[in-house]
């Protein structure tokens, strides 16, 4: 593999990619001070989200699950609104999401996840009523 990062083949071009793909957004490591960013793109976008044994619905599944058990219901607003435009859920789906979590992460940490879900496809339906 590459070490260019402007090497369709290089970590650095397949991880910004792969984050466009998956969130329809992604960002430059190279306008951004420190590693960290960097590391995110190349090493989890680039070789983690890329691995063909699962698809990007099964790891954004595992992704929603462990940030509803962390309590972080914005970066899971972030997941359900990206599995919804790309088709990947439905907003059944999503609900049934935040009804299985709860019995694994339990009330309190699924009220925030609810709320996130209950948002995400309200502004759905006020988008596309305007």
């Amino acid at each position: 593999m590459s070490d260019q990062p402007n090497d369709p083949g290089s970590s650095r071009s397949k991880g910004i990619a792969k984050m466009q793909e998956v969130y329809g957004f992604s960002v430059d490591p190279a306008a951004i001070p420190g590693p960290y960013v960097a590391f995110t793109v190349d090493h989890l976008f680039g070789e983690v989200w890329t691995r063909s044994q699962l698809d990007i619905r099964d790891r954004r599944l595992m992704t929603i699950g462990v940030l509803a058990a962390l309590g972080q219901s914005q970066l899971v607003e972030i997941q359900f609104q990206s599995a919804l435009d790309r088709e990947e859920l439905t907003e059944e789906q999503v609900r049934e999401t935040v009804v299985h979590l709860a019995h694994y992460i339990g009330w309190p940490l699924s009220t925030g996840v609810n709320e996130v879900a209950e948002r995400v496809i309200a502004k759905r339906h006020r988008t596309e009523s305007s």
